[in-house]
């Protein structure tokens, strides 16, 4: 595996997997007052807007993790929808 294709895998799991404890968080104290409503859509047509790129190139990092953040970041704003008024 040539090194630039390894530093994505990592990369790629280290941003992703650092939406689990916001997420977790979110869920468990069923309170999202604190989670900004824009800052959670323009998060998600981000994540959106780089799966697409991977697709295009064909970049599997980067289709997989933007996959993987694209839910985290939907679970954030069902939280957000569901929560954000308590």
């Amino acid at each position: 595996m040539r090194k630039g294709i390894r530093f994505g895998f990592i990369g790629g799991a280290l941003v992703t997997v650092a939406y689990v404890p916001q997420v977790v968080k979110l869920f468990r104290l069923k309170s999202a007052r604190e989670i900004s409503l824009p800052f959670t859509l323009l998060l998600l047509t981000g994540v959106l807007c780089w799966l697409g790129c991977g697709i295009v190139f064909q970049l599997f990092p980067v289709i997989l993790w933007n996959a993987v953040g694209a839910t985290f970041v939907a679970m954030l704003l069902y939280a957000k929808l569901k929560y954000g008024r308590h």
